[in-house]
C-alpha cells in the first residue's frame, strides 16, 4: 500500500463550541480510518491581521503566515471545514488563505482538497462549501466533488461533541476515502 498521504485539517471558525470544528473532528477520524495522517490544526493558534496591501509592502508576510505557509507545503492534501456567514464562507478562512498565497509560490497548487460544512440552518452550510471549493479550484487544488455539509447541526451532535446520527457519520466516509485517493493519485503522478 502506498505511504499515508499528509493531510492537514482546519476550520474557518475558532469559537470554541463551534458545529464546524466539531463536524471537522468527525471528519478527520473518517480520514484517519482511510489511511490519511492529518494535522488537525487551530487557526486561532496562527493569529493575522486583516490582509492589506500596504501592511504587507511595509512589514512583510507575517510570523503566522509564513508558518502556515510551511505547513500547507509539508502535507499533500487539505480538509477544510468552512463555516457560514450570511451565505458566505467565513472572513477567518478567506484571510487566512489570502495571507497564504502572498509567499512567494502558490502553496496550494496541486494539493487535494475536500471541504465540510455545518449550520444550524436547513442548507447546512452548502453555500459556503460551494464558494470554499470553487476558490481552492481557483488556486489550483483538485477538490473532492460532493457536498457533505450537516444541516440542523445545532441538534446534531452530544455532549461530548460527538455526532449522535450515525447515517452523517458513515456520509463523511466516501469523502474521506475520496481525499486520501486523491492524494495517492496525484503523489504517484509527481514524478
Amino acid at each position: 500500500m502506498a505511504a499515508s498521504p499528509r493531510i492537514l485539517a482546519f476550520s474557518g471558525s475558532s469559537r470554541k463550541e463551534s458545529f464546524n470544528r466539531k463536524f471537522l473532528a468527525a471528519a478527520v477520524s473518517a480520514v484517519r480510518a482511510a489511511g490519511g495522517e492529518v494535522t488537525l490544526i487551530e487557526l486561532s493558534d496562527y493569529e493575522l491581521p486583516l490582509y492589506h496591501g500596504d501592511l504587507e509592502d511595509a512589514q512583510g508576510l507575517p510570523a503566522n503566515a509564513v508558518k502556515l505557509i510551511g505547513l500547507i507545503q509539508q502535507h499533500t492534501g487539505l480538509l477544510i471545514a468552512s463555516p457560514e456567514y450570511n451565505s458566505m464562507f467565513t472572513p477567518l478562512l478567506k484571510n487566512t488563505i489570502d495571507w497564504c498565497t502572498r509567499g512567494d509560490d502558490n502553496p496550494f497548487i496541486g494539493k487535494a482538497a475536500a471541504v465540510i460544512s455545518a449550520s444550524p440552518g436547513a442548507l447546512g452550510g452548502v453555500r459556503s462549501l460551494k464558494l470554499a471549493q470553487q476558490l481552492l479550484l481557483h488556486l489550483g487544488c483538485q477538490v473532492v466533488p460532493g457536498q457533505n455539509f450537516l444541516p440542523a447541526a445545532n441538534k446534531a451532535f452530544a455532549a461530548d461533541g460527538s455526532l449522535t446520527d450515525e447515517r452523517v457519520k458513515k456520509a463523511l466516509v466516501p469523502l474521506a476515502e475520496s481525499l486520501v485517493r486523491l492524494n495517492r493519485a496525484l503523489a504517484s503522478a509527481v514524478p
